[in-house]
């Protein structure tokens, strides 16, 4: 495990890294989902595709690595690839899974694999609704407390950063950067998933024009159970030009 230290607007990140099979040439960058870090990537992936180098990475605020600020996904692509470029290393296939894979998107590598990524606005359930209605409603009354009540899981004792961040991020639309892909892509879905439903990977992957789709059982993390698969058709169809 490496920690490299960059720099981005005057902001100084300490990122977590592990290199796996590090004396192959081709590049594998693997990104995880939010809440997430680099550990169960690589249980994931580690031992599998020995034919590339991989880095497995802590984005901002996950994991092992710092966050200062308040951030974007752009925020996050420009760290990421800031972090590649003082490494002086040019991925030839970026893994992402969930918000992961809208970073991954943005580094625009000659192949993409995507997990069950995010970025396609999914309609709130009514609870939902009626809990950001109540928060909207009370908010000006000073009852702070409320929001605290319903914040989400996935943000509970976040820092204010994280937590703006996680705001950002959350309900963002990101089907116009999937159709400004270039990359081929590899959309893997779990048939279950929840999080991000089968039908927003089916929306992405038509969006992506060199991409093709596969949807397989399980939920949000289906790729611990289908790890090999995946890794076989990663070997199949991204290859070097």
């Amino acid at each position: 495990m490496a920690s490299k230290e960059i720099t981005y607007k005057e902001q100084n990140f300490q990122l977590s890294y592990e290199i796996v099979n590090p004396g192959e040439n081709k590049v594998l960058l693997v990104l995880h989902g939010w809440g997430s870090n680099k550990e169960i990537m690589k249980q994931a992936f580690g031992n599998t595709l020995p034919e590339y180098k991989h880095i497995y990475l802590d984005m901002p605020g996950f994991g092992k690595s710092t966050n200062p600020m308040v951030l974007t996904t752009e925020d996050y692509g420009h760290i990421v690839q800031h972090f590649l470029d003082t490494l002086d290393i040019k991925p030839m296939l970026a893994m992402g899974h969930s918000f992961g894979g809208k970073v991954s998107t943005l580094l625009k590598t000659p192949c993409l694999v995507l997990l069950s990524s995010a970025g396609v606005v999914t309609e709130k359930p009514w609870s939902i609704k009626l809990k950001i209605a109540t928060v909207k409603f009370l908010k000006p009354l000073g009852m702070t407390f409320i929001r605290d009540m319903f914040k989400s899981k996935d943000v509970k004792n976040m820092s204010h950063e994280m937590y703006e961040t996680f705001k950002n991020v959350v309900d963002e639309d990101f089907e116009d950067s999937f159709a400004k892909s270039k990359s081929k892509a590899l959309c893997f879905w779990g048939k279950e998933d929840t999080a991000t439903p089968l039908y927003t990977g089916e929306k992405i992957a038509g969006l992506i024009d060199n991409s093709q789709f596969y949807p397989l059982d399980g939920d949000h993390f289906f790729f611990l159970q289908h790890k090999d698969f995946i890794a076989q058709t990663i070997t199949a169809q991204c290859k070097e030009n």
